[in-house]
């Protein structure tokens, strides 16, 4: 049983040139990191990393003892949940996407799982109610509906890691609230990578990674970083004051 994660000197590259560089933090289980830095910086690469979507170039990722190169791939996977701007639906019905991958979720299960991500309401409005089909990549829903359907995947499967690529810049303000707490909720508990774009995932993050042209530049709580006064409280500012 694993306490924590942690990143040991990572250095990532696609061709020649690295997009992460030597990349070093640790995180206990059950606390929160968001990551944050602008576009290109490598935040998605970081978080690619740890589900093993790639592997390192160098340096290592450790889930409690253990390199997760040591690990199978489909045994990492079971342990973590994502969720992303680009939600992957399949053109099936409502309940199996959210029971997406276990045919031994009842739907019982089911239906409590997108309570808790504040869809039910929205399906039992749908023609089929769960037995809706939601069109290829979910196009029969809106994008907070859509996302909502993949947190209440994510609740089911109920992971002890959670990788959010958080982008609710898609959605209208009503959205964006269900889709929060729908995401508070899936966080409770959990160790959680975020890519954050949202002021209450960086004010209540346990550690904030400060990514520039892909090095950890700052990091350190909301308060001690706006406090240093540097790259963080630049972006900070610059991104959050419209909120």
């Amino acid at each position: 049983d694993w306490q924590c994660i942690r990143f040991d000197q990572v250095t990532f590259s696609y061709g020649e040139e690295p997009v992460l560089k030597e990349i070093d933090f640790s995180i206990d289980r059950g606390k929160k990191v968001a990551i944050v830095g602008k576009t290109g910086a490598g935040k998605s690469t970081l978080v690619h990393l740890l589900a093993r979507f790639y592997d390192v170039s160098s340096g290592a990722v450790f889930i409690g003892e253990n390199d997760i190169r040591d690990l199978r791939v489909k045994s990492l996977l079971a342990n973590i949940g994502i969720v992303t701007q680009r939600n992957i639906l399949f053109n099936d019905t409502v309940a199996n996407n959210i029971a997406y991958g276990r045919p031994d979720i009842s739907r019982e299960d089911v239906m409590r799982a997108a309570e808790a991500a504040y869809a039910d309401e929205f399906i039992r409005e749908m023609r089929e109610g769960y037995d809706t089909m939601i069109g290829e990549m979910g196009t029969r829903l809106s994008g907070g509906q859509a996302q909502r359907v993949s947190i209440a995947r994510a609740i089911l499967k109920n992971p002890p890691i959670l990788i959010l690529d958080e982008a609710t810049a898609s959605l209208d303000t009503e959205s964006e609230q269900k889709v929060q707490k729908a995401l508070d909720r899936l966080m409770k508990d959990r160790t959680t990578f975020a890519i954050a774009h949202r002021l209450s995932t960086i004010l209540n993050a346990d550690l904030i990674l400060v990514l520039q042209q892909g090095r950890i530049v700052e990091s350190g709580t909301h308060s001690e970083l706006y406090d240093l006064g540097g790259y963080y409280k630049q972006l900070y500012d610059a991104q959050f004051e419209r909120e």
